[in-house]
């Protein structure tokens, strides 16, 4: 059960009305995430606090590795994800869980500035022999605003079946 919709904040119009199934997930099908822009400031936040490497917390110390500048740690990026993902999709889905991610890979750096946009591919569906939910294999992307991709990861989600 959900709590009630706090009345003081405006109604997203952003998200599907309609809560998703797992009898919704589609082979193929692509589903945007949004996007999210990533600040100097947050990247450093959250590099101080989970990832203190000279490349994520220093910009003059960045500026002489092999990357030339500040760049977000990868597990920031990966976060960043995870919000578009639970926010535009999770969260308006009969969702029971995952057991967890197959890969997850970095094949550029993220700096400040960048706008990145989510994105995943459902790969495969298939219902559970032993439990009433089905399971959906996915390939999420992240790309920066000059459409150059910055992570990918393969995950599986547990969805409950439409009530009958």
């Amino acid at each position: 059960m959900r709590a009630p919709r706090d009345p003081s904040r405006p109604a997203r119009t952003d998200v599907a009305p309609l809560t998703r199934y797992y009898e919704d997930f589609h082979v193929g099908e692509l589903i945007y995430l949004g996007d999210v822009q990533v600040s100097q400031a947050d990247m450093i936040g959250f590099a101080q606090q989970y990832d203190p490497q000279p490349m994520h917390i220093d910009p003059n110390a960045a500026s002489f590795t092999i990357y030339g500048g500040l760049i977000a740690s990868g597990w920031h990026t990966g976060a960043l994800f995870m919000s578009l993902l639970v926010r535009n999709l999770i969260a308006q889905t009969s969702s029971l869980g995952s057991p967890g991610m197959e890969e997850l890979n970095w094949p550029a750096p993220v700096r400040p500035g960048d706008t990145l946009t989510g994105q995943i591919e459902v790969l495969t569906t298939r219902r559970s022999n032993s439990r009433p939910m089905g399971i959906v294999r996915w390939r999420g992307h992240m790309r920066n605003q000059d459409g150059q991709l910055v992570m990918t990861t393969i995950g599986t989600n547990f969805f409950g079946l439409k009530p009958a």
